[in-house]
């Protein structure tokens, strides 16, 4: 594995995808090749309509944590992305409490960046539901 020794170890990059169906989480080396740990919301719950609850998400977090400094990564840059294109650019509920869970964990939090997928006019969006 090759990753950045900084001051203060390895690090890695966290890229949480946070729809508002579903949170997953994948924890890789510098340059996102090679996957240290990877975790979904359905591993941690039972009920599918708490995949995506900042719940979960705390779990996942943990559980990625304890795999990740097993590894010898040290500290995350986090890229959190919504669902993007021409659907809902808000990432969910569980984005900000993953980041944090993982802060609590004892990992390093670096850059947190959005990587949101932005169309440049692509396809034509879905139909309004209406209520």
């Amino acid at each position: 594995m090759s990753g950045e020794e900084g001051p203060s170890g390895k690090w890695g990059i966290a890229h949480i995808h946070a729809s508002f169906n579903n949170t997953l989480m994948t924890v890789t080396d510098q340059t996102g090749a090679e996957t240290i740990a990877k975790s979904s919301g359905g591993t941690v719950v039972k009920q599918n309509r708490d995949e995506a609850s900042p719940y979960a998400a705390m779990q996942m977090a943990e559980v990625l944590a304890e795999e990740v400094q097993a590894a010898g990564v040290d500290g995350v840059h986090v890229r959190v992305r919504g669902p993007g294109g021409n659907l809902n650019k808000s990432p969910g509920p569980g984005a900000q409490a993953a980041i944090r869970a993982l802060a609590r964990a004892g990992l390093e939090i670096g850059r947190i960046e959005d990587v949101t997928p932005i169309p440049h006019d692509g396809t034509r969006a879905p139909k309004n539901r209406r209520l």
